[in-house]
């Protein structure tokens, strides 16, 4: 190893260990590495330094200070020096380990933050508290990061709900304006006539009256702390569902009481300034409310996003999912919608809506899409999570 690599190996073992002497490498840092040195420091170090930065948080000792203008000033070093990945992270560690969280309320630090699924649900938990003066700066913070979603999942979300909504639609009697020219063509061309240079249509395929029907669909969206990710997305996706003509989307956000954010859904930054996160969890109520806007069950799809951990009446709960279901409205669980794992959920609860054929699964942002287009076309549910590899909550006895 030439001598170059080996100092830069060994530059970073001091950048890892911290730079006590018992980091053993005998290196000193300078310029950008040493400015790095320092905004790593002022997050993870510990008093001592002896155990590196490997050590566990509660021995560890912050040193952003006290003042919005020097947390800025360090999350704008971070950006400097560290990919966004890694900016991430290190913002979500100061904002757990540091109790960053009332330094957010200042404008200058909000302007410094990397967005992304940790700071944004943390705005939403203080959005009753932060300042007039850094409410259009939190704004724009959760609007970014609801444009970065948006280019990241949109396309896809729309092409499988509208695909599926052309699909579920077509009728093999359609009147001559509701023909599908292009797909009756090609269903029929072993009846090409040759002389007569043709195809005759003996079946016709078309997108028949229903297309002019409205599929209604209800996002009804548990805002307890448990399920901050969830509600971020699920606010997200209701704004794209709103934007398709042939759905009409309600979204309801509950805790022990009711909010019904469907007329904010043009505006997803409106409804997750609008959410109010943490707080008991009465999912009956908000079941109850979510009935009262169904005119239509079996042209309803109704999404109950909750860890189905509930603080009221529980007895109460399942009846209502048991009424809605009997109804025809097709009803599933998503125990969450987000990026991290397995969630932690009322087995006692999940299982009993099983029985009465709700599924109950959790989903990831980007298989969303799928779920609402197998919804669409009436596909069984527990089927598709089944061949998808998710695993459902099982009846008792199941």
């Amino acid at each position: 190893m030439s001598a170059p690599d080996a100092r830069e190996r060994l530059e970073r073992w001091r950048l890892l260990l911290g730079g006590d002497e018992a980091d053993g490498t005998g290196v000193e840092l300078s310029g950008r590495l040493l400015a790095m040195d320092r905004a790593m420091a002022a997050l993870y170090d510990r008093a001592g330094r002896s155990g590196g930065r490997g050590a566990s948080g509660a021995d560890r000792r912050g040193g952003l200070g006290a003042s919005a203008p020097t947390a800025a000033r360090w999350l704008g070093d971070i950006r400097e020096f560290f990919p966004a990945s890694v900016v991430r992270v290190m913002q979500k560690d100061a904002i757990e380990r540091l109790g960053m969280e009332r330094l957010l309320l200042e404008p200058e630090m909000l302007a410094a933050v990397e967005p992304d699924i940790t700071l944004v649900t943390t705005l939403m938990s203080l959005s009753g508290v932060i300042p007039q003066k850094a409410k259009a700066t939190a704004r724009l913070v959760v609007q970014r990061l609801v444009q970065d979603v948006r280019r990241r999942l949109e396309s896809g979300l729309r092409q499988s709900l509208i695909g599926a909504l052309r699909r579920s639609v077509r009728t093999r009697r359609p009147r001559h304006s509701e023909i599908d020219w292009n797909r009756t063509i090609r269903a029929n061309l072993r009846h090409y006539q040759p002389e007569y240079r043709t195809v005759i249509p003996e079946t016709r395929i078309g997108y028949g009256r229903k297309r002019n029907e409205l599929r209604t669909v209800v996002v009804c969206i548990d805002q307890s702390g448990s399920m901050a990710e969830s509600v971020v997305y699920s606010g997200i996706f209701g704004a794209v569902m709103a934007s398709i003509p042939a759905l009409r989307t309600h979204a309801v956000a509950f805790d022990t009481s009711v909010a019904d954010l469907t007329e904010k859904l043009s505006d997803p930054v409106d409804v997750l300034m609008g959410v109010q996160l943490g707080g008991g969890t009465e999912i009956h109520r908000a079941l109850a409310y979510c009935q009262g806007l169904i005119t239509k069950p079996r042209e309803t799809i109704l999404v109950l996003i909750s860890d189905l951990f509930e603080g009221g009446d529980n007895e109460e709960l399942i009846k209502r999912a048991a009424a809605i279901a009997g109804s025809g409205v097709r009803m599933v669980t998503l125990l969450a919608l987000s990026d991290s794992g397995a969630p932690c959920f009322d087995e006692k609860n999940a299982a009993a809506l099983a029985g009465l054929g709700i599924p109950s699964f959790a989903c990831t942002p980007d298989r969303f899409g799928e779920l609402m287009g197998a919804a669409i076309q009436g596909r069984d549910l527990g089927l598709w999570a089944s061949q998808q590899g998710i695993t459902t909550a099982r009846a008792r006895g199941g």
